[in-house]
């Protein structure tokens, strides 16, 4: 992970339980909970951080795998990026697998898990946009046994945060048994790094699409009025039909409330936006249009 001693961690903590961990960190309110170290070392090799101990999660096997809970799914935080990316699990969550498969060149995928992802909350991770999607919950561990449930979303945008001793411990996925795509376009600033990313699953039980788009701010967008524009418009009844035009309008609207045209000047004249800015709202546009078109195909 490293070429050199970063002289980061003065004690490291290697817990065979999610409660162990928990309270390890308790114990060491200084401690850095560390998985798969793909962001916390690249940190740790600038000189960002230097925490003065660490608990080490890779040993608990329970946040490791996944189970079926009452028509959802149950993601442990340790499931790493490769295991999401394997066939089994994309027939789960096909959404997710993607973003998995997506997620950087393989020592990446065989080390970065769902938890960190989530934990860092870095705009271009390939998984947010998806939970955002599916309107996942996290279950989070805390002292004592405890455990407390709160929409990924709300950690993201920052309403309800981690709490001293707290940890990720799984994810809630509501499994909906119908198309979902993740698409993302990628520059040339490192490898699988986002530009923008969109996410997008079908309800049919409530006839209701949802859209997340990624990469382009702090947390995942949701463009809710666009979601619930086109999903009067799809044909449920019908093989799911959408007619072409919609389908092009569609990406407009999502790229439009994702990335709003200047508030008027005084004297009502409009600034452009600039052309870097353009480009990303016509790749939104493009991401989201064909996003939909695939799932409904």
């Amino acid at each position: 992970m490293t070429t050199h001693a970063p002289q980061a961690a003065q004690a490291v903590t290697l817990p065979t339980t999610l409660d162990e961990a928990v309270a390890a960190l308790a114990a060491m309110p200084t401690a850095v909970p560390v998985a798969g170290g793909t962001d916390l070392m690249a940190a740790v090799n600038s000189g960002q951080l230097r925490p003065a101990a660490l608990v080490g999660l890779g040993r608990i096997s329970e946040i490791r795998g996944w189970q079926y809970q009452d028509g959802h799914a149950l993601l442990g935080a340790g499931l790493t990026h490769a295991r999401m990316g394997r066939p089994d699990f994309a027939a789960l969550i096909p959404a997710l697998a993607a973003a998995a498969r997506a997620a950087g060149p393989p020592h990446i995928r065989n080390a970065g898990t769902l938890g960190g992802n989530i934990a860092s909350a870095a705009p271009t991770g390939d998984a947010l946009p998806v939970l955002a999607a599916l309107e996942a919950t996290l279950i989070i561990a805390g002292p004592g046994g405890a455990r407390r449930e709160i929409p990924v979303s709300h950690l993201l945008a920052g309403v309800e945060m981690l709490r001293g001793g707290e940890l990720i411990g799984y994810v809630r996925v509501p499994l909906l048994h119908a198309p979902q795509v993740f698409l993302k376009a990628t520059g040339r600033t490192g490898p699988g790094r986002a530009l923008a990313s969109v996410a997008l699953v079908l309800d049919p039980a409530r006839r209701g699409v949802r859209c997340a788009v990624g990469a382009i701010a702090p947390m995942p967008l949701r463009p809710l009025e666009a979601e619930q524009w086109v999903a009067q418009l799809i044909d449920w009844d019908n093989d799911r039909a959408l007619v072409p035009e919609a389908l092009h309008a569609f990406g407009e609207y999502v790229a439009a409330a994702c990335i709003p045209d200047p508030a008027p000047e005084p004297d009502g004249s409009v600034t452009p936006l600039p052309p870097a800015v353009l480009h990303l709202r016509r790749t939104v546009a493009a991401l989201a249009r064909r996003a939909l078109g695939r799932a409904l195909s």
